[in-house]
């Protein structure tokens, strides 16, 4: 890794390190920037639990323990700099721990993880607004097979054997490997997957999807994860053509929605019940700092931006700007995602309005971000 030096015009290597050598510790700085800010590991993670230690007739550790944008458990192991033999052993009998774990049962762990340190909020709410679900009729958590995330600095060989073996037996598992970096004082930390390669993904879900299908698994929600994965395939082409590139090293899963993050702020394209939209969405906005930065901005986003609306969400962690399809927008796209015949017209819509909103937006952003206390 090397630090940009703009007024030399050159590049300066950083020196690689390893966490003991700069005092950094497993549990009281690795699993804490993790729980903090699990976006690190790629996607959007709900931390339900950590050092969870309540497991019948055992007294071992799960480090932490986080939920899918799929309401699907992630069981996320931490080692500094030497992953040691076992790693995999211990991630596996963590995952079967949890595997019969049922929605009450995973809501009551979060409760009881929020106890400690934010008693006020309501677990089931806060799943509810991570997930996007407004109606919890049919609300559903760990219904398939858990993921595992690996995190160390050095991986051995015999744990990369074993997890490509049991990748290649639709075990989900990534590895991601943490390196610390000094330059004089400063300290940096890069984070990256090592395991499955992030180009390979798309191919291996639209593999395990056809897989599945094969399996007996539900045709209908089979088709709607094919679909979201091809729908989104198709948005990136389309955003190129308007040299829109930030979505080039996102890769498209079967989620109502694809962003990219700038600072602690997502642009994303949302797939909603009724309406589609583009919005920047705070997902760690507590103390509404930073939509109430934005807000200050609220009459030169509206004069460049008609149509934008402000969603503060008081009482709950997020916070949201959003441009959303107006009726008539509905009506010359067909208003169904699950026709594909209407896919044109919505790939258009998203093009043109995110484009539109994130030229307005992210200039405002930029400044707003060094506004906040």
């Amino acid at each position: 890794m090397y630090k940009i030096n703009r007024t030399k015009n050159n590049i300066i290597k950083l020196e690689e390190k390893q966490f003991k050598d700069l005092g950094y510790r497993e549990r009281e700085n690795l699993q804490e920037w993790i729980a903090k800010n699990p976006e690190v590991l790629g996607e959007e993670l709900l931390i339900i639990q950590k050092e969870y230690q309540g497991f019948n007739d055992t007294n071992e550790r799960l480090d932490l323990l986080a939920l899918d944008k799929d309401g699907n458990l992630v069981i996320i192991e931490n080692k500094l700099d030497d992953t040691g033999r076992d790693v995999v052993w211990q991630a596996l009998k963590y995952t079967s721990y949890c595997s019969t774990l049922t929605t009450d049962q995973v809501i009551r762990l979060f409760q009881e993880y929020l106890n400690t340190f934010s008693p006020d909020d309501d677990a089931k709410e806060l799943v509810l607004e991570f997930l996007g679900i407004e109606d919890d009729t049919d609300f559903l958590l760990n219904s398939n097979d858990q993921r595992i995330v690996l995190v160390a600095n050095n991986f051995r060989k015999e744990v990369t054997s074993t997890v490509l073996w049991l990748l290649n037996h639709d075990v989900q598992l990534q590895c991601f490997k943490t390196t610390p970096y000094s330059f004089g004082e400063e300290e940096f930390l890069n984070i990256e997957q090592i395991i499955p390669i992030p180009e390979t993904t798309e191919f291996m879900i639209d593999a395990k999807q056809k897989e599945k299908e094969k399996k007996g698994l539900s045709k209908k929600v089979e088709e709607t994860n094919t679909k979201l994965v091809e729908f989104w395939s198709q948005l990136k082409v389309a955003l190129n053509e308007y040299n829109f590139n930030h979505l080039d090293r996102v890769s498209s899963k079967a989620h109502f929605n694809i962003g990219f993050w700038k600072g602690s702020g997502k642009f994303a394209f949302c797939i909603g019940r009724k309406h589609f939209r583009v919005e920047l969405y705070f997902m760690h906005d507590e103390d509404k700092s930073m939509f109430d930065a934005m807000l200050k901005y609220k009459v030169e986003i509206e004069s460049k931006l008609p149509g934008v609306e402000w969603q503060r969400l008081d009482g709950k962690k997020a916070s949201r700007i959003k441009l959303e399809t107006t009726v008539e927008d509905l009506n010359n796209i067909g208003g169904r995602f699950a026709d594909k015949s209407n896919w044109d017209g919505l790939i258009e819509w998203y093009c043109k309005n995110m484009n539109e909103f994130y030229n307005v937006i992210y200039p405002i952003w930029q400044k707003a971000q060094k506004e906040i206390v």
